[in-house]
């Protein structure tokens, strides 16, 4: 178990990850608890809605601000704008009843037409798509194996190896199966792990050691090639590559969001690769019963990602790249007019999450301003523009935020660099922290209880330490012991500790206001939301120091010692 370092948490207080973005403590706390659900967030105070109204509007008919991504193809804020070409193609698509069987063998046959790879197939989502996958490989076709996924009793693969490297977030949905993961580091545990049990391999193709490490896929595909053992490559934010290097490399599978690079339907992805695999694949997906049920695609995501893809070996990408630029050429330009502002353009490189960046920097103590603040005001303000967030240097007081081009949209670039430039043209009073004096002393035991959305919950903290306003102790969560840090100043009081496992983790921020004996507040779990919270101080608050009895030995020596 990872556990968070205490000076990485006290330097985290002042800026928390809500759900894909980065939101201060003051504008989650200002919005209320998570008593009340359409505010808790921490995003933009919704207007009063009302019904659905059918037109550009429709969104902030219902009281939802839409905002300019220059963040990237994240699915918090809605991954990737369909083509034209695929928007017509669902339209089209759902006018008309099909048989989705035949669907599906149609597209996948044109898929690997298009692409070279022997058969595809449209997932719902890449995530889906990894789990369908790893159900082919330890049901091997059978159905009577399938619908008892994912009680593995029985069955003879039930192991999926991945290197240290690969583990991310999303292998959660290979671990939604009910398959035992083996996490090697090196070849020789690599190949100690493969046995008879062993299903599939997974591979992450976004860290470098994917290409060059001890474990690259191809040092990997030299060690199975005669054992029959599927590699699953995982490519979801990549551009697609034709003919495919992941299936040059010696994938069996390779998959990819939908609703990224390629554009097609945030709710898809496609799955290219051997063709035996893929027809049991897509046994194990929707329509059909059984694991995969639940992940159900329609014929709009099946055309529409067909479309995606045909669109795809159609675009002209050099002259995409060079728009992204010029936008980005735009607003550099535009700021770097306010004196002590400087701008770097990081053109297009590689294959995962590929586009031109821009970095804009500036001295916080001149502008009196940080980049934190900066992507907050864009974010929570109109025209809403989520960037990629803002980063302080505490050593020089240089900060910045970061432009994505990828999925600007025409004239945006103008509305960006009119808001950036507007924020750091005015002028910013240096700001004076004043950290009150502590109001109470925190050193103790903690009674913390939890009102999650539909349960409760009980934690403890172990608060051991309090220097000025500095707190520091134990966080005991539900299933861990956590190193917790944070701040007291006055009556309010804010610790933060981390929980990690499994690739993913789970920030915790206690944000509350202590009343003799009491702490109340809301508990943030990043993008998990809230909770309210209510900590009281234990009875058995301080431990019982006791005199320490030694046993007599009549003065000698135990033998036993």
């Amino acid at each position: 178990m990872w556990h968070m370092k205490r000076r990485e948490i006290l330097k985290t207080l002042s800026a928390i990850p809500v759900a894909g973005g980065i939101m201060s403590v003051e504008s989650l706390v200002s919005q209320g608890s998570q008593k009340k659900p359409v505010n808790d967030a921490g995003l933009l105070s919704n207007p009063p809605a009302g019904a659905l109204a059918l037109g550009p509007d429709i969104y902030q008919s219902i009281g939802v601000e839409p905002m300019i991504n220059c963040r990237g193809t994240f699915t918090i804020i809605s991954g990737s704008i369909e083509l034209p070409e695929v928007q017509k193609a669902v339209d089209y698509a759902s006018k008309h009843h099909v048989h989705i069987d035949e669907l599906a063998m149609a597209v996948g046959k044109r898929l690997a037409a298009i692409t070279g790879a022997e058969w595809g197939m449209v997932s719902s989502g890449c995530a889906a798509g990894l789990k369908h996958v790893t159900v082919a490989c330890i049901t091997g076709g059978d159905p009577e194996k399938l619908v008892r996924v994912p009680d593995l009793t029985g069955f003879t693969k039930t192991e999926v190896i991945v290197p240290r490297y690969s583990r991310n977030q999303y292998d959660h949905a290979i671990r939604n199966t009910g398959v035992k993961l083996i996490t090697v580091e090196s070849m020789e545990e690599f190949k100690n792990a493969i046995n008879s049990r062993t299903a599939m391999i997974y591979l992450f193709s976004a860290p470098r050691e994917y290409y060059n490490g001890p474990l690259s896929i191809e040092n990997i595909t030299a060690v199975i090639k005669d054992k029959n053992i599927p590699v699953l490559v995982d490519a979801a934010a990549e551009i697609l590559t034709i003919p495919n290097d992941h299936l040059r490399r010696g994938a069996t599978i390779v998959a990819y969001s939908g609703g990224k690079a390629i554009r097609g339907p945030q709710g898809a992805g496609i799955l290219l690769g051997n063709k035996d695999l893929l027809f049991s694949t897509w046994q194990a997906s929707s329509p059909h019963h059984g694991p995969g049920r639940d992940n159900k695609i329609g014929k709009e995501e099946h055309i529409g990602m067909l479309a995606a893809v045909e669109a795809w070996v159609r675009r002209n990408h050099t002259e995409e790249e060079k728009t992204w630029i010029s936008r980005m050429e735009y607003i550099s330009k535009k700021v770097t007019g306010i004196k002590g502002v400087t701008t770097q353009i990081t053109e297009p490189q590689g294959v995962d999450n590929r586009t031109a960046r821009l970095s804009i920097t500036w001295d916080s103590a001149v502008l009196n301003i940080t980049g934190e603040e900066v992507a907050e005001d864009l974010l929570n303000n109109k025209p809403r523009i989520a960037t990629g967030g803002g980063r302080t240097n505490p050593r020089d007081g240089s900060t910045s935020i970061s432009i994505s081009a990828q999925m600007m949209q025409p004239e945006d670039e103008k509305i960006v660099a009119d808001r950036i430039y507007k924020i750091l043209s005015q002028k910013h009073d240096k700001k004076v922290v004043v950290v009150e004096p502590p109001a109470a002393n925190m050193v103790g035991h903690w009674d913390v209880s939890i009102d999650y959305y539909s349960g409760r919950g009980t934690h403890k903290l172990f608060l051991e330490k309090q220097e000025g306003n500095t707190i520091r102790g134990l966080h005991k969560s539900t299933f861990s012991m956590l190193d917790i840090a944070g701040q007291i100043d006055g009556k309010k009081v804010r610790l933060q500790s981390n929980y990690s496992d499994n690739a993913e983790s789970v920030p915790f921020t206690f944000d509350g206001i202590v009343d003799g004996d009491t702490l109340t507040g809301v508990l943030y779990f990043g993008e998990y939301r809230s909770a309210n919270f209510t900590a009281k101080r234990s009875e058995q608050n301080q431990r019982q120091v006791t005199d320490i009895r030694v046993p007599s030995h009549g003065g000698k020596k135990s033998d036993s010692w």
